[in-house]
């Protein structure tokens, strides 16, 4: 690039005693900090790669209705949202048992959002480049990008939505993020929250081929302290990272007028 805009500088302007006092004449500020900038990327740990959730909670097990646990204890929700949540979740796992699960926003194929797309069910790719972490779901091809080292809008200038918008930047080892602007119907396993929830994420490499994820959730209107957790992932060089749209007859799903969702057998085709 340089020789480049060398040759062209140099062409119009040979009485300058040369490329090198061209050079110098027309370098800036932001040309000389790029290597600093590219040698501190290249000083931070490599999390690009695809990452799948460990250890599995779903191995050994296909075709069947299974569903990620609420991680940790669980949210310490404020009232009325503590006893309303309990019923929902006590109602789902009533469902879930009998084979009749609840249609949430899954099946009806809308995105995760945050911070569900972080719990993996599918695979995660995770593409580190300058200035951004990017976050690609296998499940319903989703993609959430980080900004690093950019301030956060004031929370007027945000527009809630399924992801939210999320900065981070690295303390040592530790990629740290904080996301804010994630809509009210994005619900995390149905916990309730405001527009003001605030998710900070602690993203780290524990091994070679293994990163965690603390996460933790905060939104005083709603809970009683902040929730956290964590997730682990390993990352699998073999796997490569599928298409996935809904379709709009879903191959081995149907859905039912009560609201619920069945696995379909061999009479429903």
């Amino acid at each position: 690039m340089h020789l480049t805009k060398c040759a062209l500088i140099a062409a119009t302007a040979l009485t300058f005693g040369g490329c090198a006092s061209v050079m110098a004449q027309t370098s800036d500020p932001a040309s000389t900090a790029a290597p600093a900038t590219q040698a501190a990327e290249a000083a931070h740990p490599n999390i690009t790669g695809i990452w799948e959730i460990w250890p599995d909670p779903f191995a050994g097990d296909e075709n069947t209705f299974l569903e990620l646990p609420v991680p940790g204890d669980g949210p310490k929700l404020r009232e009325p949202y503590a006893t309303e949540w309990k019923t929902l979740r006590e109602e789902r796992d009533a469902l879930l048992r009998a084979g009749t699960p609840r249609v949430d926003p899954s099946t009806q194929c809308t995105p995760e959002g945050m911070p569900s797309i972080m719990g993996a069910i599918f695979p995660l790719e995770i593409l580190q480049t300058p200035g951004r972490v990017t976050v690609l779901g296998e499940f319903l091809t989703q993609t959430r990008r980080i900004y690093l080292d950019k301030p956060m809008p004031p929370a007027e200038e945000l527009n809630p939505n399924f992801y939210g918008f999320s900065t981070g930047h690295w303390e040592g080892d530790t990629l740290v993020v904080t996301t804010k602007g994630v809509k009210e119907d994005t619900e995390f396993f149905e916990i309730p929250h405001t527009t003001n929830m605030v998710i900070t994420e602690r993203i780290r490499l524990t091994g070679p081929d293994l990163l965690e994820n603390e996460i933790t959730i905060e939104d005083p209107e709603r809970l009683l302290e902040p929730y956290t957790f964590t997730y682990g992932y390993r990352r699998n060089p073999d796997y490569v990272i599928q298409e996935y749209f809904c379709e709009p007859e879903d191959p081995l799903l149907k859905f039912n007028e009560d609201g619920t969702v069945e696995m379909k057998t061999g009479e429903d085709f």
